[in-house]
């Protein structure tokens, strides 16, 4: 592939949105097999379609992330924080997923004082709260497609995975490895997604 980042606009009769299909490549920073990266060859990871709607304020996204490999690790996306910290509400509309949430020590960067995950079907929701970075990870071997409303002004911040190649654990074939990049990780643990039919404008006045 000659991008390792590929971006292009689509438009309908009502919006505009962006395509961005995220490569190998591109999460090189934030792998968990790096033996096997030495010899794979690049390949599309994840496609977002970014600014499909838009309502009072908030901006509707949809991911579909596809179910190859990444060594002995599970298919994933970057994974990022909110400059602004804004909430942000996750739909599974096909597949499984697995959301990881982390909260990092607003002492040290390099501890993460709380870290779970989520295992949510098609029908699910999840709400990312503020101040937590995050990543969605498909942890089977159908395309996972999962769409997310978020405020219009958030801004993603990829730093600290970037810097900590990766969050706080890997999902892998041996199952969750601790990331040794970071000072200290808290114990991961497992919450309960919401059901899917819930108010979108509620959940974002609670921020």
């Amino acid at each position: 592939y000659k991008n390792k980042e590929s971006m292009e606009v689509k438009k309908t009769p009502r919006i505009k949105y962006k395509i961005i299909t995220r490569y190998l490549d591109d999460l090189k920073k934030v792998l968990y097999d790096k033996k096997w990266l030495k010899t794979a060859k690049n390949f599309p990871v994840y496609k977002i379609r970014r600014g499909i709607r838009s309502r009072n304020g908030l901006r509707y996204d949809e991911t579909m992330i596809f179910p190859k490999m990444l060594g002995s690790e599970f298919p994933k996306t970057f994974g990022h924080g909110h400059i602004n910290n804004y909430l942000e509400l996750y739909l599974v509309l096909e597949g499984k997923a697995i959301f990881l949430v982390q909260k990092i020590s607003s002492k040290n960067k390099k501890i993460i004082d709380d870290i779970y995950g989520i295992k949510a079907e098609k029908g699910k929701s999840v709400i990312i709260p503020s101040g937590y970075g995050h990543l969605a990870i498909n942890p089977s071997k159908k395309e996972l497609k999962i769409g997310n409303w978020v405020n219009k002004n958030c801004r993603n911040d990829y730093k600290l995975f970037k810097e900590n190649r990766g969050a706080g654990y890997y999902y892998t074939t041996k199952g969750w490895l601790k990331n040794k990049k970071y000072r200290k990780v808290s114990q991961i643990y497992f919450e309960k997604p919401l059901r899917r039919k819930i108010n979108v404008l509620k959940i974002f006045s609670l921020k």
